[in-house]
C-alpha cells in the first residue's frame, strides 16, 4: 500500500479537520449522531495507524470548536458522550502505547465530569515519549493566541515568538506540517493559525468517517512530494 523510502521526508506534525460526519450519516440513511459515533472510531482507529509511523511525533485533531456551541443542545451533549466514552475508553491503551494525551482548549465551560475524565488521562500521560496527541475541544485559533498572549504579558518582558508559542494550549507542538481536511471543504476554518504558517494543505472529498489509513498513507504520499521552501527560493 505505501513503502517508506529513507530518501522521503515525513510530517513530524500532522493535523487533522475531522469534517464530514453528518454528511456521511446522510448519505447512509443514517441519524446524524451515528454519524458523530463512527466520527469517534475513525479517530481511534488513525490514532492506531499513526503510531506505526514512528517519523510522527505528534498529531492535532478538531473535534469541536468554539463556534460549535451554536448547534443543537442534543447534537451537543451527544458528542461530549462520545468524548468521555472515547477518551475514557483510551486511557490504558495510552499509556501501554507510550501516547502523550493533550487536551487543547478552553475546558472550564464543559460539564465538571467531562473536565475530570480530559484531565486525569492528560495527567496520566504527561511524562509519555511517544506520539502527542492534540484534541482541540471547545478550540479556537485566535482565542488560542489571545490567551497565549495574556499569559506571555505577565512576565512583563516584550514579547517573543517563542514566548508566544510555548503558552499556547498545544505546548511543545513544532509547527504544523501537514493539515488534513476531510469532506470536501478547503478552509482552515480558525484552527491551530500561528502553527499553521508554513503548512503544506491536503484537501480530500472523503467524509471523517471513510478516512482511514488507506486515505492518510494518501495524504502522506502527496506531502512527501512537495517541496518545502519557507519563503526561500
Amino acid at each position: 500500500m505505501f513503502k517508506k523510502k529513507k530518501e522521503l521526508k515525513f510530517p513530524t506534525h500532522i493535523a487533522f479537520i475531522m469534517d464530514g460526519n453528518r454528511r456521511w450519516a446522510v448519505a447512509h440513511g443514517l441519524n446524524k449522531m451515528l454519524g458523530h459515533r463512527q466520527g469517534a472510531v475513525a479517530l481511534k482507529n488513525l490514532v492506531e495507524d499513526l503510531c506505526e509511523i514512528p517519523e510522527i511525533k505528534f498529531a492535532s485533531f478538531f473535534a469541536f470548536s468554539t463556534e460549535n456551541w451554536k448547534r443543537d443542545q442534543s447534537e451537543i451533549d451527544y458528542i461530549f458522550q462520545l468524548v468521555r466514552e472515547m477518551i475514557d475508553e483510551s486511557e490504558e491503551k495510552y499509556v501501554k502505547k507510550n501516547i502523550k494525551f493533550v487536551p487543547m482548549g478552553d475546558l472550564t465551560r464543559f460539564p465538571q465530569d467531562m473536565q475530570e475524565i480530559l484531565v486525569r488521562v492528560r495527567e496520566k500521560t504527561k511524562a509519555n515519549t511517544g506520539l502527542v496527541v492534540n484534541l482541540a475541544l471547545n478550540y479556537g485559533g485566535r482565542a488560542d493566541i489571545i490567551q497565549a498572549a495574556n499569559k506571555a504579558f505577565e512576565s512583563g518582558q516584550p514579547l517573543t515568538e517563542e514566548d508566544l508559542r510555548k503558552n499556547l494550549y498545544a505546548g511543545d507542538a513544532p509547527d504544523i506540517d501537514l493539515l488534513v481536511r476531510t469532506s470536501g471543504e478547503e478552509r482552515i476554518s480558525n484552527f491551530m493559525l500561528f502553527h499553521l504558517a508554513y503548512s503544506e494543505l491536503y484537501f480530500t472529498k472523503t467524509y471523517w468517517p471513510d478516512f482511514g489509513k488507506k486515505e492518510l498513507f494518501k495524504a502522506i504520499e502527496s506531502f512527501t512530494k512537495r517541496e518545502r521552501r519557507f519563503g526561500g527560493k
